[in-house]
């Protein structure tokens, strides 16, 4: 069976699941309303029964005080009983009815893509090297997500890192077991190392300390004993170690961090790039970014015809710095991808680019901006939902809903970044990742890995613009 083929089945299977999803959805929510329409008659049932209570309180008082002590005491237990039963009714509703709903979007971000799935299954297994030492809160939960990694992709880990450190958080964690299995498995191995590269260091500290976890990660890639490289450290570090170690691509004058921002179209982000490699940029840096970022969204994210964005003040070419003005030109002039123009700011999670471009300096602070935004708007939601009993069953049922909300706009959920124009893969994670994040990172490297990226950026030079 061919290629295409394979694909075209492997689609229309995603379609059939997709719309069982939709109707199982719908059946969902019928059952959420009719718990929620259970639970408020359960709510007035509880307040007649309150009033009732207190009309008999006041008809004992005037009968006779000894009676009227029994009456009371009699209807406070009725009244907890009725208050026990509506919190009881929302708690089963919540646990009953919130594993039902689900997103197919968080099984994508989650690594549970349909037809990733087939692909992965098909491929064979590939070893990827890992900082274990960078990151804020490594090893433990590097190692966590590196263990849930091996058993979900076709990947084997090479873990660097000072080894009786690891073993410590192994143990700490309750993973020592799974680690020796996974070692005797050959399907992971420790590699011993020296400190990491802090996050307040120079990254030029690469240099002077060979032994540094990254360095030594970075090693196995130059030496081919690893396919992709994964660290969740000192990224300016990681991105000095790899231009040192294994160096650019010909034709390319400064790599570039990009990274997916969600959009509307759950199934399609964009890749914006460069987002802190390189805070001062020519136009022909971006113009570099743009071939980079083309051939990304092709392999990767299988776009077939990805269209590419300058983020700019204003949609019109006259608009813009003296860079922007600059590198407009270039990229109307180019030839090999799909320019769109100007990317206004309000325009990058709109879904109408599939790359946008733009200066390091600039990158970041979209990047940072975005980070936080999963989390105000969770706040400002939780501070409008309604007070008292009936507020907290809705609750109840919107709580997950909200933290897929978060997740989607959080791109540290998104597990990490690749390092484009450097003669390797590599991944930059967030510095306060996570196993959750580790995994969809090393997902992430078994992606490029799998996809041919290196192949396709080595046929960058070919082009005529990078030689002349």
């Amino acid at each position: 069976m061919g290629k295409e083929t394979a694909q075209k089945i492997n689609k229309s299977r995603a379609i059939r699941r997709l719309v069982i999803w939709y109707k199982r959805n719908s059946a969902v929510t019928s059952i959420v309303d009719t718990a929620a329409s259970s639970a408020a008659t359960a709510s007035n049932v509880a307040g007649n029964m309150v009033s009732g209570a207190g009309s008999v309180v006041t008809t004992a008082s005037n009968v006779a005080g000894n009676v009227a002590g029994n009456v009371v005491s009699s209807a406070e237990s009725v009244v907890n009983t009725a208050t026990s039963v509506v919190s009881n009714a929302s708690s089963i509703a919540k646990n009953t009815l919130q594993p039902l709903v689900f997103d197919p979007l968080k099984r994508l971000q989650n690594n549970d893509n349909i037809l990733d799935r087939v692909e992965e299954s098909q491929s064979k297994r590939i070893w990827i090297a890992v900082d274990g030492m960078g990151g804020d809160y490594a090893p433990g939960p590097i190692l966590e997500g590196c263990l849930e990694a091996i058993s979900r992709f076709p990947i084997n880990i090479k873990f660097v890192g000072k080894i009786e450190k690891v073993k410590n958080a192994a143990e700490k964690t309750g993973l020592a077991e799974l680690l020796e299995n996974e070692i005797n498995n050959n399907r992971l191995e420790l590699i011993d190392s020296g400190e990491p590269i802090g996050m307040n260091e120079e990254a030029t500290a690469v240099r002077k300390r060979k032994n540094a976890s990254i360095n030594v990660a970075m090693d196995l890639v130059r030496n081919n004993k690893a396919e992709a490289v994964y660290s969740a450290g000192n990224s300016g570090a990681m991105m000095a170690s790899a231009i040192f170690r294994i160096g650019r691509l010909k034709g390319i004058e400064r790599p570039a961090i990009g990274a997916l921002f969600p959009t509307r179209d759950q199934t399609r982000p964009v890749l914006v790039l460069d987002v802190g490699a390189n805070t001062d940029c020519k136009p022909s840096y971006l113009h570099q970014f743009a071939l980079l970022g083309n051939i990304y969204a092709k392999d990767v994210l299988q776009v077939q015809k990805p269209r590419i964005g300058l983020l700019n003040i204003g949609e019109e070419e006259c608009k813009g710095n003296d860079l922007t003005l600059k590198t407009f030109e270039l990229l109307s002039s180019e030839k090999s991808f799909d320019f769109g123009g100007n990317c206004e700011g309000r325009d990058v999670l709109s879904g109408s680019f599939d790359v946008v471009v733009c200066d390091g300096f600039t990158g970041n602070i979209l990047l940072k901006f975005l980070e936080s935004v999963g989390g105000v708007l969770l706040d400002i939601l939780r501070s409008e939902l309604p007070r008292g009993r009936r507020g907290k069953v809705g609750s109840a049922f919107l709580k997950s809903n909200l933290l897929r909300i978060k997740k989607r706009l959080d791109h540290a959920e998104h597990g990490g970044a690749l390092l484009l124009g450097v003669n390797g893969i590599c991944v930059i994670g967030h510095g306060s990742s996570k196993s959750l994040s580790v995994v969809s990172a090393l997902r992430l490297a078994h992606s490029a890995v799998n996809h041919g990226v290196m192949d396709n950026l080595n046929q960058l030079q070919k082009l005529q613009v990078l030689n002349s």
